[in-house]
């Protein structure tokens, strides 16, 4: 067989020319796109794993957040709790002390009431049973209520201390206030000067006396001198009476509550 060596030559030249184009023009490009294409998804892939990590980092810091707040939310539930229970504590305390306060006046006030009271019907009874005694003591001897009062009474500034003497008279020699007789009614002349003779002697006066009523006394008869006073009335015995009362209640209180 013959072999055509100019056409074997020519095809072998259009293989090398094709083969030299195909490599110019396709794999050269072709190369450089897929080159391209893997920088390109390198590429993507690092911005990914960045994106990841900044990701994780963002979680993680969420995460610290997020416990940071639950802790403080514990501490100021806490807190809270704590302020509560010494609010409660206090008011509690204060509600106590007020409780108390008021209990400690209701008791006093109605002790004053029940002392008012009982004072006010010792009144009463006084008034009343010296008014029958004085009509009784009128009808069964000539002496009356009155001038019985001024003979004990007279007695009394006779019976008076030496020392609550001296006191007395020497205030009112430092003093330009006269004494004051009060006397629970009118005294009859002869019973007022009778007393005025009395307090003149005992005392060394010279001077006028002043006679006042005072109703307060309850059959009675007072001498006042700058502060200091000698007097005889029923109000006062009944006052020691209430006393003397008094303390036994508040001795039989005590051994109650002992």
């Amino acid at each position: 067989m013959l072999i055509d060596w100019f056409t074997l030559i020519a095809q072998l030249v259009n293989f090398l020319i094709l083969a030299w184009l195909l490599k110019r023009f396709l794999y050269h490009p072709i190369v450089a796109a897929l080159d391209a294409r893997e920088k390109k998804i390198a590429s993507e892939l690092q911005h990914a794993t960045m994106v990841e990590d900044e990701a994780k980092k963002s979680m993680s810091e969420l995460k610290q957040k997020h416990d940071a707040l639950d802790k403080q939310r514990t501490q100021i539930m806490q807190q809270a709790a704590k302020e509560a229970d010494e609010k409660k504590a206090k008011l509690f305390i204060e509600a106590h002390q007020e409780y108390e306060t008021l209990r400690a006046r209701l008791k006093e006030s109605l002790h004053n009431e029940q002392k008012n009271l009982q004072q006010e019907i010792i009144d009463r009874i006084t008034s009343e049973v010296f008014s029958i005694a004085e009509k009784v003591l009128a009808e069964l001897a000539d002496l009356s209520l009155e001038d019985r009062i001024v003979k004990v009474f007279c007695e009394r500034l006779q019976n008076t201390a030496k020392s609550d003497i001296t006191a007395m008279t020497g205030l009112f020699h430092q003093s330009n206030h006269p004494p004051i007789i009060r006397s629970a009614y009118t005294l009859t002349s002869e019973n007022c000067e009778r007393v005025k003779k009395n307090v003149m002697e005992l005392f060394g006066i010279d001077s006028d006396i002043v006679v006042e009523i005072d109703t307060n006394l309850i059959s009675g008869i007072e001498l006042s001198m700058n502060g200091y006073s000698i007097k005889w009335n029923i109000k006062a015995y009944l006052e020691e009476l209430n006393v003397t009362n008094e303390a036994a209640s508040r001795q039989g209180e005590e051994r109650g509550g002992a």
